[in-house]
């Protein structure tokens, strides 16, 4: 089974060449590795260059202007050959050397659609302290409901499903990944796995968190990606995940 893997990436020189050096230590071999940029300016197509012999031909790459993250998500997709595909941003890197091998496994089951795990934050520089704890244990769709889904990075699903149901919306700010959930659980009812394993490691400020302005349009993105799909819901339902999340954070 060949694992089709995304990062998306604009001015990240700093962070994507651990984000790469991630997917190459792991421990599956059958991986298609698929990086695009958004002509960065800060020399983070260099990186991709010094990495790219890592991956002896799985490696493929462009660099050009695009319309936001989710317009690179799906030029990804779209060149994806894999049969399961998966995104890996480029401030994030795999937690262990064996996420992918163990992750193939659960699709062995041909009912299974897509598999999510959990994922883990850090602060940059510290590595080893874990500041936030992000399990998916929890989820079931009518979650989405109250805001709370499987934690995206941690997200495989077969490329056909996406053949099926669509690609990102692209006029959503930060909430595309969210209405994608709920388009695949509410809508075309997919069959989904969790696995009970750290994924992803993730350098805090990430879009969605940045301030009190990223917070209040993740609400209005979340509520509308609901609406749209015929799901009801409310800006104080989607509000609650902010209370599971304080039980996330690590002291």
């Amino acid at each position: 089974m060949k694992v089709s893997i995304i990062t998306v990436s604009y001015n990240s020189a700093k962070t994507v060449g651990d984000t790469m050096q991630s997917v190459f230590r792991q421990t599956y071999s059958d991986i298609e590795y698929i990086v695009v940029d958004g002509a960065s300016t800060d020399g983070t197509q260099d990186v991709i260059r010094q990495n790219e012999p890592l991956f002896d031909g799985r490696l493929k790459w462009i660099s050009e202007k695009d319309g936001g993250i989710y317009d690179a998500m799906n030029k990804g997709i779209q060149m994806a050959t894999g049969d399961v595909v998966g995104i890996l941003n480029s401030d994030d890197y795999f937690t262990s050397s064996d996420v992918i091998e163990r992750m193939v496994k659960a699709f062995d089951d041909p009912k299974v659609d897509a598999v999510y795990g959990d994922i883990h934050f850090i602060h940059d520089g510290e590595p080893d302290k874990c500041v936030r704890y992000y399990s998916s244990k929890p989820f079931r769709p009518l979650w989405l409901r109250f805001g709370y889904m499987p934690a995206h990075p941690s997200f495989y699903c077969r490329r056909e499903v996406f053949e099926k149901v669509g690609l990102y919306k692209t006029d959503y700010k930060i909430g595309s990944d969210y209405e994608m959930m709920v388009r695949l659980f509410m809508i075309h009812k997919i069959r989904a796995k969790y696995l009970p394993m750290d994924f992803v490691t993730m350098r805090t400020g990430g879009t969605s968190t940045r301030n009190v302005k990223s917070r209040l349009q993740l609400i209005k993105d979340d509520v509308r990606g609901c609406r749209e799909n015929g799901i009801y819901t409310n800006p104080l339902m989607i509000s609650m995940k902010y209370l599971y999340k304080i039980l996330e954070f690590r002291r």
